[in-house]
């Protein structure tokens, strides 16, 4: 069993983690930055009282001796000069001592500012990890209640299936309105399945419990498989669905039963948002040690800036747009990455979407395969024939 490395939520908390270790080192480079400078605003500050304080003793000692009009003895002179010389000192003195004070009175408010930062952050990140672990706590509960209702569900609906075969076989004239109805309530509880199926692969995505066998298998072989399970949706809705695959094998390491959900999932949008008359079309083929798949329509397409988000959970094309839960393009986005693929659309508003995933091919398994050379990846035609589904409603 192989799970995706990183499920949403772990992505999301990685995310946040990341987000504040970057504002709270924003903060301290702002927050050392405002200090230097406002430092350097302070020093300046008290240079300059000094200087002016200076000046000011400068211009009184020269007005003093100035205004001194009987000469000093030199012992009087002397006497004057030791005087002011220990003035000085004293000044000096008192000023080295305040830059000393004024140093020490800074280091101890930074120590503090940067012992109460580590503290408050310590306290963020404790209730921090506490709302997680009670969240991890709350999901777990949830996700095991979403079980027991998904389990209880499908088990009502099959009861539901098993009832309409036992009146299909209990009926010995069928009324054509009654298998009408009947055929009605097959697809309802397909849609419900599939519906209940959607919502316990969230939930497994989130739990990091999205598991895969991915074994060998023939990737044209899937996309057919596909094509034929939507035979009739696009046989109903007047779609043309065709598919071109190489010939012969097209070999990849892949969990079928998911890759076909992925498949199921992108044809079956295309065919939501295709009018009657469109087209859709199912290409697969080799690209660098790559496996690339395309579902290509001719519908509504999609807007530029939404290019990214039709892939996030519960997206929806407008507030108003009941066509879907916007869960299948995130759960095969999801899939395919925990295949270390990669998927994404090209579109333009008006002008149909192409919806592109990828599968990685091991290379011990593109010697055997038609794709297994980047020389072969143009050299082989594209398959059509039994291949190809046409879909469109005839009159």
């Amino acid at each position: 069993m192989v799970a995706p490395k990183h499920h949403g939520r772990s992505r999301e908390r990685t995310k946040t983690d990341d987000s504040l270790r970057t504002e709270r080192k924003k903060t301290d480079e702002a927050r050392k930055a405002n200090r230097a400078s406002a430092e350097r605003d302070a020093d300046g500050v008290v240079d300059h009282a000094r200087t002016v304080a200076d000046a000011v003793l400068s211009a009184a000692r020269l007005r003093a001796d100035h205004e001194s009009l009987r000469p000093r003895r030199p012992a009087a002179a002397g006497a004057v000069v030791g005087e002011r010389a220990r003035a000085d000192l004293a000044v000096r003195g008192e000023r080295a001592s305040a830059d000393v004070t004024l140093r020490s009175d800074r280091k101890d408010q930074a120590d503090a500012l940067a012992a109460l930062l580590v503290h408050e952050r310590a306290v963020t990140d404790a209730y921090l990890l506490t709302e997680r672990a009670r969240s991890d706590d709350a999901v777990a509960h949830r996700d095991d209640f979403l079980g027991m209702v998904a389990h209880d569900v499908r088990n009502l609906l099959n009861g539901v299936v098993l009832s309409l075969e036992l009146l299909r076989l209990g009926d010995k004239e069928p009324d054509p309105h009654v298998s009408d109805a009947a055929s009605r309530i097959r697809r309802y509880v397909a849609r419900m399945n599939r519906l209940v199926g959607d919502l316990v692969d969230v939930t497994s995505i989130d739990a990091g419990k999205l598991a895969l066998t991915p074994m060998e298998g023939d990737a044209a072989a899937l996309v057919v498989e596909a094509m034929e399970t939507f035979r009739p949706a696009a046989l109903e809705t007047g779609v043309s669905l065709s598919a071109e695959v190489p010939d012969g094998p097209f070999l990849a390491e892949f969990d079928h039963d998911r890759m076909l959900q992925v498949l199921a999932n992108l044809i079956a949008n295309s065919i939501k948002f295709t009018s009657p008359g469109g087209q859709i079309v199912v290409r697969v083929e080799a690209a660098r040690g790559m496996l690339r798949f395309c579902i290509s329509d001719t519908g509504v397409g999609i807007p530029a800036p939404m290019l990214e988000a039709i892939f996030e959970r519960f997206w929806q094309v407008g507030k108003n747009d009941r066509r879907g839960q916007g869960l299948g393009l995130y759960i095969s986005k999801c899939i395919v990455e925990a295949h270390r693929g990669r998927i994404w659309a090209e579109s333009k508003a008006g002008k149909g979407t192409q919806l592109y995933f990828t599968l990685p091919v091991p290379s011990a398994l593109r010697r055997g395969s038609p794709g297994g050379g980047a020389a072969r990846d143009k050299a082989r035609p594209a398959r059509r024939g039994k291949s190809r589904v046409d879909r469109r409603r005839r009159s």
